[in-house]
């Protein structure tokens, strides 16, 4: 039975004052009609758009059972009940694309987190005219209030002779119900359908595509959306088919959701790290150096600086040994590892090295290939080899921030958060079997302590399970590892998602997700169980009872790389770095050159506490200095003017623009070591320092 659960009704007398989360449906009636007859006839975000059968599939108010049955109602403002309002956009889409571009053939268009797309094969890209023509087209056909009607093709044949106009929906008739894929929804669960689009007044079929939908009842279901961008997209995403263009949209069940996403997608903009990198001289991608490879400036290479140091501290206290290793090494060593056969495709090419050649120009000595290291582990496991080792020394946690290299395709490479040149704070832990829990728990309590520190505190967890199709070991190994790592998990008492197929070849993971000030997720740290690399590298140590055993391997990186943290920092802080790692954490600013060495003074003493400080003693204006400063997010402000200097103090003043005037310069150097050694995230404030208004 599922539980009930009380619903606003939008419409008085619409129904009762509360509604159900399911009703039964009896044989041969819709779902929709059951709606009806219960009186649940909300409008709005709480409109019922399809309803979810006991086999946990979304289905059509207008699907009628065989058999009575009860059913889930899923409403628009649910997450099931978006994707369907923009699924039903993307049919609205392609219909206005193919009667403004009536030559256009049709891709895919499935929906997508927060939004959708449509793939077409036109004659030439999209321009910004034709997304603004095409809205006003989606309008008025939404406006029309045609009906979603589901029609069963009787068999391929016929699907093919209706739609023999449509190259790419042809293949997909082929591929039946083979497909398992999301973004495909057209095809899948056995049988061949169609949704016609039918005008409500005549009832003539306006418009149709193949698909297995569900979808709303009608169009009048799509309160709100917009048209977003257009792109470049290979057919179904191999680079070896066709090149396709595709318009991306976003859907809402009211215009106060579609509103809010958009303010969301502004914030974000502005967030961008990318922006904010160049605005606050961080870091930058010469095109000379290559795409995907990053270089930190002055004061970028302070925030980065910062984070290494305190992570080092903290992996000193957890016992932790640091190692580290060379960036290439022989191709036997990626063989070895197995990184070579199911890796090859993100290692930069070969470089064959040490061949030489007589006088004669014949080879005298082969040579032999070299690769740059994708990852840390294979350096680790040889650095475990290296001599005999005893099970006092298990566990044993070897730490490097290691530089690894992956040739990322170009179209995926996305500022910090994407490079092909990345810094690992990478660690492997290698300990017993009866070792293995207690690591595990001491580790994710470990990382989710540490990214604590750096003020992100919202975090679920997720199972990355084995992919059947790439993956090494006995099944044995890999149910033992995966069971281990669950356990740890579901102690945590963090939410738990499972990431079927998700996990590397050599073993299952766990992901810390983070929710960053937006409240979208970020992956973080992952710690991976490996039970194969170890026999790969023959590695032993000697037990309490004289025997050889092999040891398990824990691979766990804890910021994911500096890179994309730095990326994911900057915009969770929107650059506004909290000050114990903001790169000047004190601007001192004299209204008149009689200030400077008043504030002289105050520079030194703050730099005594080990304080990053910058006295400006530049031509401009005090209150244009205040806005430079404040555009470069410096944390603390130090103004003085000639009151100050003779009374020996400063007055306060923050990012927000609050102040606090005429506070002691010894009391001032004070408070602000102090708040930056305790390492505070909060932006500093006037009101978050009461005790210099006493």
């Amino acid at each position: 039975m599922i539980p009930f659960e009380e619903l606003s009704v939008s419409q008085p007398g619409a129904g009762p004052s509360v509604i159900p989360s399911s009703v039964t449906v009896s044989a041969g009636t819709t779902a929709g009609a059951a709606l009806r007859d219960a009186g649940i006839l909300p409008k709005g975000p709480k409109a019922v758009i399809v309803v979810r059968d006991l086999q946990g599939r979304l289905r059509d108010l207008s699907w009628a059972p065989e058999d009575a049955t009860e059913v889930e109602l899923v409403t628009a403002d649910s997450e099931d009940g978006r994707s369907v309002i923009r699924h039903s956009c993307a049919h609205v889409l392609a219909q206005a694309v193919q009667q403004e571009f009536p030559e256009a053939k049709l891709g895919i268009g499935p929906p997508v987190k927060d939004g959708f797309y449509y793939d077409f094969q036109v004659d030439r890209p999209f321009t910004p005219e034709d997304l603004a023509a095409l809205e006003k087209r989606m309008k008025q056909i939404i406006k029309g209030a045609q009906r979603f009607s589901r029609r069963v093709v009787e068999s391929a044949e016929a699907a093919k002779a209706e739609l023999a106009a449509e190259p790419f929906k042809l293949e997909l008739v082929d591929l039946k119900s083979d497909v398992d894929d999301a973004e495909v929804m057209e095809v899948g669960g056995g049988e061949l359908t169609v949704y016609d689009n039918v005008d409500p007044r005549s009832g003539e079929t306006v418009w149709g595509d193949l698909c297995r939908g569900p979808h709303a009842p009608t169009t009048k279901h799509i309160p709100a959306f917009r048209l977003m961008r257009t792109a470049a997209a290979y057919w179904r995403g191999d680079q070896n088919n066709q090149q396709l263009q595709r318009i991306y949209g976003t859907a809402w069940e009211s215009q106060e959701a579609l509103d809010a996403h958009l303010e969301l997608l502004a914030e974000a903009e502005r967030r961008d790290h990318r922006k904010l990198g160049t605005e606050l001289d961080l870091f930058s991608f010469p095109d000379e150096i290559g795409s995907g490879l990053a270089v930190f400036h002055p004061k970028g290479g302070i925030i980065r600086m910062e984070m290494e140091n305190y992570s080092r501290q903290r992996h000193i206290a957890a016992g932790y040994s640091f190692v580290n290793s060379p960036h290439i090494a022989k191709e036997n060593l990626f063989q070895t590892s197995g990184h070579l056969d199911w890796y090859r495709d993100g290692m930069y090419p070969s470089m064959h090295l040490d061949a030489e050649l007589d006088g004669d120009g014949n080879v005298r000595k082969s040579g032999q290939d070299y690769y740059l290291k994708p990852m840390n582990c294979p350096f680790h496991d040889l650095i475990f080899r290296s001599r005999g080792r005893s099970y006092r020394e298990l566990p044993l946690r070897m730490f490097e921030f290691g530089s690894v290299y992956r040739y990322e395709k170009s179209g995926t490479i996305h500022g910090l958060t994407r490079v092909r040149g990345l810094t690992q704070d990478d660690a492997h832990i290698f300990c017993t079997a009866d070792q293995v829990q207690d690591e595990l728990k001491s580790l994710l309590n470990f990382v989710l302590g540490l990214l604590r520190d750096f003020g992100l505190d919202d975090f679920y967890l997720e199972l990355s399970t084995r992919n059947d199709e790439k993956y090494v070991g006995s099944d044995e190994i890999w149910e033992k590892a995966t069971e281990a790592l669950r356990t740890a998990a579901e102690e945590s008492g963090l939410e738990l998602v499972p990431d079927p197929g998700g996990a590397a070849f050599y073993g299952p993971k766990i992901s810390v997700q983070a929710r960053d000030a937006l409240g979208r997720t970020w992956q973080m740290s992952t710690i991976q169980l490996d039970f194969n690399l170890p026999r790969a590298f023959d590695l032993e140590y000697s037990a309490a009872d004289g025997s050889r055993q092999r040891p398990v391997m824990i691979h766990r990186v804890l910021f994911g790389s500096l890179e994309r943290f730095f990326g994911v920092l900057t915009e969770h802080y929107a650059g506004a770095f909290p000050a114990w790692l903001s790169p000047v954490q004190v601007a001192g600013i004299p209204i008149s050159d009689e200030q400077i060495p008043h504030l002289r003074q105050v520079e030194q003493a703050l730099q005594l506490k080990g304080l990053r400080v910058e006295l400006d003693v530049s031509d401009d204006r005090m209150q244009k200095k205040i806005r430079n400063h404040t555009t470069q997010k410096v944390p603390f402000m130090l103004l003085a003017g000639a009151k100050d200097a003779a009374a020996g103090a400063v007055s306060f003043r923050f990012r927000d623009g609050s102040q606090i005037n005429g506070v002691p310069a010894d009391k001032a150097v004070a408070v602000i070591s102090d708040w930056i050694a305790r390492r505070e995230n909060a932006s500093p404030t006037a009101e978050l320092f009461p005790e210099l208004t006493d």
